[in-house]
C-alpha cells in the first residue's frame, strides 16, 4: 500500500457522523483490510507508523505525556490527508488537538485486528518507523 492508497482508505472509510474517538473509522477500516490480502493490512500499518512517526516532533508534544501525545497525533491522521498536511507545515494546527485531548486511540489497533481475522492469530508486529511518542530522535533534537 503506498501513500495515496493509505489516505484514500481512511477517507472512504471516514463516517459521516461525528466520530469523536475515531471509533467507527477505525471498525471500518478493519473491516475493509479483513477483506484485503494480507500484504495490504502490513501495507497500512507501514502507512499509518509513517505518519505517526512523521508527527511526532518536539514542536507539537513537548507538553504532552507519551500516551496523549500519541492518541493525538492518530486523530490528526483519523482527520484525513487534507489536516495531516496542514499540521506537518503549521505546528500551531496541532494545538486543538493537544489542547482539547482529541484522541483516536483505536486506529492504532486497526491492522493488527484485521491480521487477527485473516490469520486468527495475533501480530507481533514491528514496523520500519515506531510510532511510539518520542522515537523520532530527529524530530526531538534541537
Amino acid at each position: 500500500m503506498d501513500e495515496d492508497a493509505f489516505w484514500q482508505l481512511i477517507e472512504d472509510c471516514r463516517p459521516t457522523e461525528p466520530d469523536p474517538d475515531a471509533e467507527l473509522l477505525a471498525d471500518t477500516v478493519a473491516e475493509r483490510l479483513a477483506e484485503s490480502p494480507l500484504p495490504l493490512v502490513i501495507g497500512f500499518a507501514e502507512q499509518l507508523s509513517w505518519a505517526l512517526y512523521r508527527l511526532d516532533r518536539k514542536e507539537y508534544g513537548q507538553d504532552l505525556s507519551g500516551d496523549a501525545f500519541l492518541y493525538a497525533r492518530a486523530a490528526v491522521v483519523a482527520a484525513g490527508r487534507t489536516v495531516f498536511d496542514r499540521v506537518l507545515q503549521d505546528s500551531a494546527a496541532f494545538a486543538p488537538y493537544a489542547i482539547n485531548l482529541t484522541w483516536a486511540e483505536s486506529l492504532l489497533y486497526t491492522p493488527d485486528r484485521a491480521y487477527s481475522r485473516i490469520t486468527g492469530e495475533e501480530w507481533d508486529r514491528a514496523t520500519r518507523h515506531s510510532y511510539e511518542s518520542y522515537s523520532n530522535t530527529e524530530g526531538w533534537s534541537g
